[in-house]
């Protein structure tokens, strides 16, 4: 069972802030003026230096306001009470950190995390065996990152996005294959560091 987000352990981690801006990602990885701090984005491009050739990365998603991630939560946790009648608070709060975090300690609120594929020089995605952004609900659970049920394509794919990224420093929310983050609380807790780097963006 991985660790998910809603788990204490993640809560307890330290933030030591260092002075970092958020920036805004190169068009070529990130389409769409996608904001992430700066360090974050210097391993996402080395990371893409690391690709075979012709694949290349695509960031849909890194910063993310407070009211936004909110909404996020509160959505899909509507689609839980609907799915499960009866669901208690504390069941549904870890039910929903598997798929977005609580806002404590959301890394995308940071600035800390992307949500990432791969994609062809045209710019197609690549399989990697389920959508960006499917539930567990909607997927089946085939949006973690070990699932089974997925192409062996898929799987290939979602090991060399693993790879890449995780060569420079980032880690994946094991409930997300997408997923990744640098410098937050749940990038400390899963690679032993002290504390995190980056605590939540304050407009």
């Amino acid at each position: 069972m991985p660790i998910l987000l809603s788990d204490p352990r993640v809560s307890a981690v330290p933030v030591r802030a260092v002075d970092e801006p958020l920036v805004v990602l190169d068009p070529a990885i990130g389409p769409g003026q996608i904001l992430v701090r700066a360090e974050l984005a210097r391993r996402l491009e080395a990371a893409q230096a690391a690709l075979p050739a012709g694949v290349g990365l695509r960031v849909v998603e890194g910063f993310r306001t407070a009211y936004r991630q909110q909404e996020i939560i509160e959505r899909y946790a509507t689609e839980i009470r609907a799915d499960r009648p009866g669901v208690g608070e504390a069941e549904l709060h870890v039910l929903t950190s598997r798929f977005v975090a609580p806002l404590a300690v959301a890394p995308h609120v940071a600035g800390a995390a992307v949500d990432v594929t791969l994609v062809e020089e045209s710019g197609r995605e690549l399989d990697l065996g389920t959508p960006i952004d499917a539930t567990p609900e909607q997927s089946g659970g085939r949006c973690y990152f070990a699932a089974d049920g997925i192409s062996r394509e898929a799987r290939a794919n979602r090991d060399l996005l693993a790879r890449v990224l995780e060569g420079e420093g980032l880690v994946n929310y094991p409930t997300e294959w997408w997923h990744y983050s640098f410098g937050d609380r749940y990038w400390a807790l899963a690679t032993g560091a002290g504390a995190a780097h980056y605590g939540p963006v304050v407009p």
